[in-house]
């Protein structure tokens, strides 16, 4: 049976809660309709998070992205719209959103939208040596 696209983002239990790591997901194949002439929107997002009780199951994040394509969404809702979910979902410390839409009427708009868990500081960078 084939897997049907649905707006549920399911989740597994982090693996090093006790640890900030980041997960990069690219998802190169997005795709909606542009709400005001129905032709189809084409976008890259990156996502990267930094989980903390809970991981993004990467299949329903799948089923979940095609869920859009059927639907109209201005760039900037649409983007804010997953992260909201994603942030519902999993409850990071920390997640970034970035929506690289392709052309339409010679603009290559990007979206960028973020969200930080409150109370939580990134850890200092490490510098090493080349």
């Amino acid at each position: 049976m084939p897997s049907h696209r649905t707006r549920s983002l399911e989740t597994f239990d982090n693996p090093a809660p006790a640890r900030d790591y980041t997960i990069r997901i690219d998802i190169p194949e997005f795709t909606c309709l542009c709400p005001k002439t129905g032709q189809p929107d084409f976008a890259h997002f990156e996502l990267a998070y930094v989980p903390d009780r809970l991981c993004i199951e990467l299949k329903s994040l799948k089923l979940y992205i095609w869920s859009f394509r059927d639907e109209g969404h201005f760039h900037e809702a649409v983007t804010n719209q997953i992260l909201d979910d994603i942030v519902a979902a999993c409850r990071p410390r920390f997640v970034r959103l970035s929506g690289r839409f392709n052309v339409r009427g010679g603009t290559y708009p990007t979206i960028v939208t973020e969200h930080r868990a409150p109370g939580w500081t990134p850890a200092s960078a490490v510098q090493l040596p080349p």
